[in-house]
């Protein structure tokens, strides 16, 4: 990891854990409208913070400023102290499409970061080796994207986000595509993954349940312009089992997102 420098020294002698991630006072414009403004979020290592919103709230602009395919208008990105605004390449990212390629077999779509940047090496097909078998894709590493159902194909395109190495991944909506039951057993899958690989997620959804079950936080954008209304954390010990979503506290809580999502303008808090 990168130094952080003089702030994250000071963090550590006072037994703050520094951010990995840190958005400050982030704003986005296309043209003359302001998409998002003022959005600040501190992101640890390892921890999993879901990002709920309305549609058009800006969250997918959120994921292309932290991505640096975009540059803010105003505000700044810095990860692990390193100011990464408006630079692509430091951050995994995993769409609602898996985006396979058709003509690359399981094996060769998750070296596929590797194969466009510097070349495949027997390093990474043992990894993808390694990852497929870990996580339940062993016996399909050699199968072409058009035998896989829904739900093996976003095992793969996550997989080849691991593979990538980021310190940080950026799931937007992996799994809005896929059935109720694929998808449960998907939100499994990824704290699965997530709880054995440690890495740190932010989680773009529009559903609530899988926000509450899957994070450690929840950020909840309010729209026009796309704003942090409230960061709430989850109170839910891990493992998560499927009992926590009928616990009252997961009762509780998404009550309280629901109002924040469909309070009126200008009465988020």
């Amino acid at each position: 990891m990168r130094d952080g420098g003089p702030a994250k020294a000071a963090d550590a002698a006072k037994g703050v854990a520094p951010a990995l991630l840190a958005l400050r006072g982030l704003a986005a414009r296309f043209g003359d409208a302001t998409v998002l403004t003022d959005i600040s979020l501190e992101v640890s290592e390892g921890e999993f913070v879901a990002i709920v919103g309305a549609s058009g709230c800006g969250k997918s602009t959120l994921f292309n400023l932290i991505a640096g395919l975009i540059a803010p208008a105003a505000g700044s990105i810095r990860l692990a102290g390193a100011d990464i605004a408006g630079s692509p390449g430091h951050v995994g990212y995993m769409h609602q499409k898996d985006l396979l390629l058709p003509w690359r077999t399981v094996a060769g779509n998750i070296v596929l970061g590797a194969a466009l940047t510097r070349g495949v090496r027997a390093a990474d097909r043992a990894e993808a080796a390694a990852l497929a078998a870990r996580y339940g894709l062993g016996e399909y590493l050699h199968h072409y994207p058009h035998a896989l159902s829904g739900g093996m194909r976003q095992r793969v395109a996550l997989l080849r986000t691991l593979a990538a190495h980021r310190e940080v991944m950026l799931l937007d909506e992996p799994f809005g595509a896929l059935d109720s039951q694929t998808r449960l057993a998907m939100q499994r899958f990824l704290l699965e993954v997530w709880a054995r690989e440690r890495r740190t997620v932010l989680f773009v959804t529009h559903d609530v349940d899988e926000a509450i079950f899957l994070a450690d936080r929840v950020v909840v954008l309010r729209p026009r312009p796309g704003r942090i209304g409230e960061i709430l954390p989850v109170p839910l010990a891990r493992p998560r089992e499927l009992a926590v979503l009928t616990s009252a506290e997961f009762i509780a809580l998404k009550r309280r997102i629901l109002e924040l999502l469909y309070a009126p303008a200008g009465s988020a808090r």
